[in-house]
């Protein structure tokens, strides 16, 4: 089958795509008779110049130069029928928000919970942070408990903290499609036991790999 490559109106190069999928966006106005083009194995043309989307346009394919599409759809992942176009920027900011939100109120709720733990740890607060250790105990509980006092259990809770302010900060970028990279880290940090709240840093921080890594977001991201 003839694929093609395409230049979108974000300047990305999309493809390989179908002349089917090609001629149904030419249909939906997603792309016009300047859009620059490339017959796989060819040179890069305007669409307007390739004879099988001729009658698209124009007579003898020639339209009117025009804008560009502002956002163009990303190209369908491999298997994906022809004729289903790929989400614009604005559905890929709407994909992310949900997990972003969920780690955002998460690691703002871990980074309170921890810069409070590690007061009172520092101040020595008592039972609440310094609990005795039971003379009974077994050795590993015994240095859990150990480690998780005084200066030690500060700095622990100030290390989680600190691991929580990362993925509120990442989740921040992940709402505006800023950096992958950085978004990609958030979420495996999110995993971390010791950062979020444990029992949702697992489940949202898999939410959130699963949304940036979908063909229709990936591309949004700038950086």
């Amino acid at each position: 089958m003839q694929t093609y490559r395409i230049i979108g109106g974000d300047q990305k190069e999309y493809g390989p795509i179908s002349i089917e999928q090609i001629r149904q966006w030419i249909k939906d106005n997603r792309l016009n008779a300047q859009t620059p083009a490339q017959r796989e194995g060819g040179e890069w043309r305007k669409l307007g110049d390739y004879p099988e989307f001729a009658d698209l346009f124009q007579p003898a394919g020639a339209a009117e130069p025009s804008a560009a599409p502002a956002a163009f759809p990303s190209a369908p992942a491999a298997g994906t029928p022809a004729g289903i176009p790929g989400g614009s920027r604005d559905a890929a900011l709407q994909a992310v928000k949900g997990p972003a939100i969920a780690l955002i109120v998460t690691a703002a709720l871990g980074v309170t919970l921890y810069l409070l733990s590690a007061a009172g740890h520092f101040i020595g607060g008592g039972k609440m942070f310094n609990q005795p250790i039971p003379p009974n105990a077994p050795p590993i509980v015994r240095t859990i408990m150990e480690n998780n006092q005084g200066t030690a259990g500060g700095l622990a809770a100030l290390f989680a903290a600190a691991l929580n302010g990362f993925v509120l900060f990442g989740a921040l970028k992940m709402m505006r499609l800023e950096s992958r990279g950085v978004a990609m880290a958030t979420c495996i940090v999110a995993m971390i036991p010791c950062s979020c709240c444990c029992i949702f840093g697992l489940p949202f921080g898999i939410w959130g790999l699963v949304v940036i890594n979908k063909p229709e977001v990936k591309p949004h991201f700038t950086g």
